[in-house]
């Protein structure tokens, strides 16, 4: 059996103000070609469909005709919740979906699996949508972290696996012990504490397809994170979009290849000095890419945006990242100010403070020395 596993399609986002979906839809479309391509049985969204729980009516529709084309290669579909979606607009309909779509959105019927048959027999396919501790006290022991309700969830599943007998496939969408550390995780994430869940939960399974985090991962041979299809911030330009075609034979999961998809406009970090961003050649292959510029030069661009994205059309973020401060001069703030002998030297100080050691320019100076000069010429007439 040949099962797709992605996740995080975040219907609906932003990047940087700019919407995403129609990028999205290009890139969906793409995945549903590689369904058709390689005879896919199974596909598995882990999570987070959507990324508001109150979606507008577009993402409805580029939902609607995703799944739709999906289910038109042959291939069943299996969809859960994640955090961003909310579990009862994502599911409202599922009883009203066409044969071959299952949305997986209820806690109490974990236990209860898609299956699908093969030459082999039959796989389970069993569906967690997001648990969010705090709704499920009432209903389940010891609902007091992530890692509580996933080990319930999981005790549910394997009981009724050992009663079902045949291969098995979980989906969850969680935050799993060793995932490896980046300062981009995903944003909802709290990486210590009760948030995180062990390795050790998914055991009894031939395979785990996992969402919540937006790079691809492998934490062990059979459980995988596929990461979402489509970049959604600048710290994920340089990891690979795609999705895991996972084949399961006869004796479970026996293995996995990546299938890239295709990333709709590039995603770069420019770093230098402003004017050398606006005029170096070697900048030229950003120009049809997402941007993003911290310019280095000491003091702050007046318009930087619009002047950079003449250049640069796509530039969604611009910061101000000036070096190391040039001066030396070790005294506070106020012992400057103490120290001063003029009102130009008083305005130097204040300069050199809010200006991280950087002084006053040459034409800078001539100003202040006429403004100064102007002051004193109306004092003396008065």
């Amino acid at each position: 059996m040949r099962i797709l596993h992605t996740s995080d399609w975040h219907i609906g986002r932003t990047f940087h103000g700019h919407s995403t979906l129609a990028a999205l839809r290009g890139v969906l479309e793409a995945l549903t070609a590689q369904v058709r391509e390689h005879d896919v049985d199974v596909v598995v969204v882990a999570g987070d469909v959507f990324d508001s729980a109150t979606p507008a009516g577009d993402c409805y529709t580029l939902l609607t005709d995703t799944l739709r084309a999906l289910a038109d290669t042959g291939a069943q579909v299996i969809v859960t919740s994640g955090n961003h979606d909310s579990a009862a607009r994502l599911g409202f309909q599922a009883g009203l979906l066409r044969d071959g779509i299952h949305v997986r959105t209820d806690p109490a019927r974990v236990a209860e699996p898609v299956t699908v048959a093969d030459a082999d027999g039959p796989v389970h396919f069993y569906g967690i949508p997001y648990l969010e501790p705090a709704l499920l006290r009432a209903s389940w022991p010891d609902a007091r972290s992530q890692a509580a309700v996933l080990d319930h969830a999981m005790g549910l599943v394997r009981a009724d696996l050992s009663v079902r007998g045949g291969r098995s496939v979980a989906i969850a969408h969680s935050f799993v012990a060793g995932v490896e550390p980046t300062p981009h995780l995903e944003r909802d994430i709290q990486q210590g504490g009760l948030d995180v869940v062990p390795l050790s939960t998914f055991a009894g399974v031939d395979y785990v397809a996992l969402g919540h985090i937006h790079g691809r991962q492998r934490l062990a041979g059979h459980i995988r994170y596929a990461g979402a299809p489509l970049h959604y911030s600048f710290g994920e330009g340089d990891k690979p979009r795609g999705s895991w075609l996972v084949e399961v034979d006869a004796g479970g999961f026996a293995g996995a290849q990546w299938l890239e998809l295709p990333v709709p406009r590039r995603l770069v970090t420019l770093r230098g000095r402003f004017d050398e961003l606006l005029s170096n050649p070697a900048y030229a292959d950003a120009e049809d890419a997402w941007v993003s510029v911290e310019y280095t030069d000491a003091l702050p661009q007046s318009e930087p945006m619009r002047r950079l994205q003449a250049r640069f059309p796509f530039c969604a973020k611009v910061a101000h990242a000036p070096g190391a401060a040039r001066d030396d001069d070790r005294r506070s703030y106020a012992q400057r100010v103490r120290a001063a002998r003029s009102d130009a030297e008083l305005i130097e100080a204040f300069l050199v403070h809010v200006r991280a050691g950087e002084g006053a320019t040459d034409r800078e100076r001539d100003l202040l020395r006429d403004v100064l000069d102007e002051r004193v010429r109306v004092e003396a007439l008065a």
